[in-house]
């Protein structure tokens, strides 16, 4: 199996495992207790959000561990407008980008929120947000937008939008979904300007089912928890944590921090070669997000005249994972709303497939890709 599909999930690593395996099996301690086995857990959730911490650039406090990236979102999400209203205000409205994942888009359209445009490319259109933001100033709850699209590998203007967001709304949190960033991006400073972070372990090499939400200073008594009961996480979080997710989410975030400037090298020849190779093969491909500031993991291309389902399902019987895109999407038959949003066509989105890389990858997986590839393309246009 060759597997190119690492923006929906990444293995676990071998040192991650390992890291976690004593408290799966004999250090199994409820952290919230006081006897010696608890003490032992405590310390190890403990010794983790230090070290995650200081990989995400906060502090210790700062960090709320979740059940992953989906629920740091809605806690974000849900969580400040729950929190404006309990503070007295009318209205709590969300603004969000038009190409977030569904863990950000679908709570806040369920509460009612407002969209943000994007171009062509997939950024963030700053002036048009501001007109937008301007007519709901002082209603705006939460503005999020994510810092590396998790479709088209697309990065954000997460720092002019900060700005823009804390000046234009004066109660408005700022949000970014983070979760496609930790492997590709300098995190501690690029997600400085946000008040709330979203992360997953399981897109660097952790565990699925565990994330954390970063809760910068003043956000803490603006947000409001989704799940209530003990005082677990600074009461924005109630349950017993996941001490071995916690350990192991904490170790694949310091390994993807420390390799990180080797991955993007080693992955950005991976992705020049699956584009030349792409391109040789079929000249009317294209790559969505083209021009735009992109991280390479992440190639989205679109293929003229096919569906990316039935394209996918002939890759799959060659031994080759891909997706569609985002993978919480996967099975649906509608085109892509990031897609759409950048201003494709219904027919063109439809053609579109996402390959993803992780260091694991070689370019012997681009050169088995490409070889399964042009038969493919051949069938399907027979």
């Amino acid at each position: 199996m060759i597997y190119l599909d690492n923006a929906a999930t990444t293995p676990l690593r071998e040192e991650v495992r390992q890291a976690m395996e004593p408290y799966l099996t004999e250090s199994f301690g409820n952290p919230s207790g006081v006897h010696r086995a608890a003490r032992e857990a405590r310390r190890a959730v403990d010794e983790a959000r230090d070290e995650l911490a200081e990989v995400l650039g906060c502090s210790p406090a700062e960090v709320v561990f979740t059940s992953g990236g989906t629920e740091a979102d809605n806690l974000a999400v849900t969580g400040s407008a729950l929190g404006s209203l309990a503070r007295g205000a009318a209205k709590a409205v969300l603004c969000t980008s038009a190409v977030e994942h569904p863990a950000v888009l679908e709570p806040a359209r369920f509460l009612g929120g407002l969209e943000l445009p994007v171009d062509e490319l997939g950024r963030l259109d700053l002036e048009r947000a501001r007109a937008v933001l301007a007519a709901v100033a002082e209603e705006v709850a939460l503005v999020s937008v994510m810092l590396v699209n998790n479709e088209t590998g697309v990065v954000q203007p997460l720092a002019e939008l900060s700005e823009l967001a804390h000046e234009a709304c004066p109660r408005a949190l700022v949000h970014t979904d983070a979760v496609q960033a930790l492997r590709w991006r300098e995190v501690a400073s690029e997600t400085a300007p946000a008040d709330l972070v979203s992360y997953s372990a399981h897109k660097v090499g952790g565990p699925k089912g565990t994330g954390a939400l970063v809760v910068r200073g003043e956000a803490r008594q603006h947000l409001a928890p989704l799940a209530r009961g003990g005082p677990q996480e600074r009461r924005l979080r109630a349950g017993t944590e996941n001490v071995a997710g916690i350990v192991g989410f904490a170790r694949a975030a310091r390994l993807a921090a420390e390799e990180r400037q080797g991955t993007l090298e080693s992955v950005a020849g991976l992705a020049r070669r699956l584009l030349a190779g792409i391109f040789a093969l079929c000249p009317g491909a294209s790559l969505a997000g083209a021009g735009a500031t992109r991280v390479p993991g992440i190639c989205n291309v679109g293929f003229e005249g096919v569906r990316a389902e039935a394209l996918l399902l002939l890759l799959d019987r060659a031994g080759i994972c891909a997706s569609g895109g985002s993978a919480c999407a996967s099975g649906a038959l509608e085109p892509s709303p990031v897609l759409m949003a950048m201003g494709l066509e219904a027919g063109a989105a439809r053609g579109h497939v996402r390959f993803s890389f992780s260091p694991a990858n070689s370019p012997a997986d681009v050169d088995a890709l490409l070889a399964a590839l042009g038969p493919a393309l051949e069938r399907l246009a027979s």
